[in-house]
């Protein structure tokens, strides 16, 4: 039976924590994606969409566990770093 992770309390104990073990060793399977916002979001914009594709995006929204909004945002930032 793996591991279960420590509880730690701050970025040192975990940066301590993983230069001292083999993760192999533990259980991962709970772990989640994390997406960090970095620059403020200091401009809004409207944008006119058919109700079925607004509908369409609230869901995805929802099975990936972000807000609609954001949903959106990342979606554009996908687009235009691909197309870089």
């Amino acid at each position: 039976m793996k591991k279960q992770l420590p509880e730690l309390a701050n970025d040192k104990e975990a940066e301590d924590f993983l230069d001292s073990v083999d993760l192999t060793q533990y259980d991962l399977s709970k772990m989640q994606q994390v997406n960090f916002e970095f620059h403020p979001k200091d401009k809004s914009i409207t944008l006119r969409l058919p109700e079925s594709l607004l509908t369409t995006i609230k869901y995805q929204a929802v099975q990936s566990g972000i807000p609609y909004q954001r949903f959106i945002r990342q979606a554009l930032e996908n687009i235009v770093h691909c197309n870089k």
